[in-house]
């Protein structure tokens, strides 16, 4: 892997049953959202209500464990919901899933049909290796609000993704940071699929191969890999 990917100790010692894939990607082609790349929401809202059966996203064991998680580092699941519970409320609403262009797109669709944690950042905005640490509170996470950029700091123990520029992504997987996400720009990514217990490896694994296989249909020739589970 271009890229390394760490998760610290602390971060092994809350969540022991924590499992992270990453597909790597080189020479993709990205651009607005297109009616294929809508489809595949549509299609993964479908996907989404027969696995819930009725059932409210919380209520789906995998989701209920990363609530257990987020309470366990501090952070109110029912306000700062994982990014797969959050995208599925989304899907299941009358508003629908957000389109927001094809790359995003297509890692979106995946994180609600598989009902897991997927998130997409540009390698190369990335500095040095990404590391899924407890955080300190000190680090600097640079979003925008109000149209403005703003720098905040994650709270002491919350769980991030960090580069050595500062955080991407704060609690775990609910909020990117802009600096490093997926532009119509970009040409290499790393994709991370995040699961808890009781969540089989090997789902995460097929969902991990399904979305590599979306990846070389919507950016035919680029160099993709997908790497073995990380627990």
């Amino acid at each position: 892997m271009t890229l390394s990917l760490t998760v610290s100790d602390e971060v092994r010692t809350l969540a022991p049953g924590f499992t992270h894939v990453a597909v790597e990607a080189h020479g993709l082609v990205n651009g607005p959202s297109t009616d294929a790349g809508s489809a595949l929401l549509d299609d993964a809202a479908r996907r989404l209500a027969v696995r819930l059966d009725g059932r409210a996203p919380h209520e789906d064991p995998h989701m209920a464990a990363w609530r257990e998680v987020y309470t366990a580092f501090g952070s109110k699941p029912s306000r700062t919901r994982n990014s797969a519970e959050a995208l599925a409320k989304r899907a299941l609403s009358e508003a629908g899933l957000p389109r927001i262009n094809l790359l995003v797109d297509v890692y979106n669709a995946i994180s609600v049909a598989h009902l897991i944690p997927v998130g997409g950042e540009d390698i190369d905005r990335i500095r040095g290796g990404m590391r899924l640490v407890r955080a300190t509170g000190d680090e600097d996470f640079v979003t925008v609000a109000g149209g403005e950029e703003v720098v905040e700091h994650p709270d002491a123990g919350e769980v991030v993704w960090r580069d050595d520029a500062g955080v991407t992504c704060r609690r775990w997987n609910w909020r990117q940071g802009p600096r490093t996400r997926l532009t119509e720009e970009t040409t290499s990514g790393i994709f991370l699929l995040e699961s808890m217990a009781p969540m089989p490896v090997a789902d995460a694994v097929a969902a991990a191969a399904e979305l590599a296989e979306l990846l070389e249909k919507f950016s035919p020739g680029a160099r993709i890999t997908v790497h073995s589970p990380a627990s």
